[in-house]
């Protein structure tokens, strides 16, 4: 049975309201047959990706990784398709700054995603969300998962593919009804997303 490991992130300066968090634990209490679905939310912390996407995987040795994470300018989903080996100056829930420009000096600028982003985008998009390829991910904590994630692809023990979706803000309170998408409507798109990658894993399709 095909195990799918879905992530979010936690609150982070400047978004004290992370829809990732609730999104990866729904998902991940959904009933698929077939399908065995590990739901995880990370502190939004250098240091938490670091100790527990490794053990994660140790543990349920995952055939694909589903990570969501806020971006607060984003107007779409964004089907993250590079990870970038950059690091910004913006301090982590924890209050860490990173002290260098790159993820990992000597390494290549960028890895590309073991993703089908081509498909993931298809899917989305069925739902009525709008939603596009990105081929950047920034250089705070979530370009820093998916390059931790997609430098693992390959290993021993590791997940086949590994992708990254970038979501809007969600409308919730007062700001309901001004072109924010819905909560329901994040979900949605996000289980048929979801719902590909599964079907991709049947297929070994990992084409971009």
């Amino acid at each position: 049975m095909p195990t799918i490991l879905i992530t979010g992130f936690g609150p982070f300066p400047g978004a004290p309201h992370n829809p990732t968090a609730a999104l990866a634990e729904k998902l991940a209490r959904a009933r698929r047959p077939n399908l065995k679905l590990i739901g995880h939310v990370f502190a939004t912390q250098y240091d938490a990706v670091d100790r527990e996407l490794p053990a994660l995987i140790r543990q349920h040795r995952p055939d694909a990784l589903l990570m969501f994470g806020l971006h607060g300018r984003a107007r779409a989903l964004r089907i993250e398709t590079i990870a970038r080996n950059a690091l910004g100056r913006h301090a982590d829930a924890g209050g860490k700054v990173p002290d260098a420009p790159m993820i990992l000096h000597g390494a290549p600028p960028q890895l590309r995603m073991a993703a089908p982003g081509l498909r993931l985008l298809q899917a989305a998009r069925s739902t009525g969300v709008r939603a596009q390829l990105s081929r950047d991910a920034g250089s705070y904590l979530c370009n820093y998962l998916c390059w931790q994630a997609t430098s693992l692809i390959g290993g021993k023990g590791a997940p086949r593919l590994a992708a990254f979706i970038h979501v809007p803000p969600v409308a919730r309170g007062p700001r309901r009804g001004r072109g924010l998408l819905s909560q329901a409507a994040l979900e949605h798109a996000a289980a048929a997303i979801l719902g590909e990658l599964a079907r991709c894993l049947g297929s070994a399709g990992n084409g971009h």
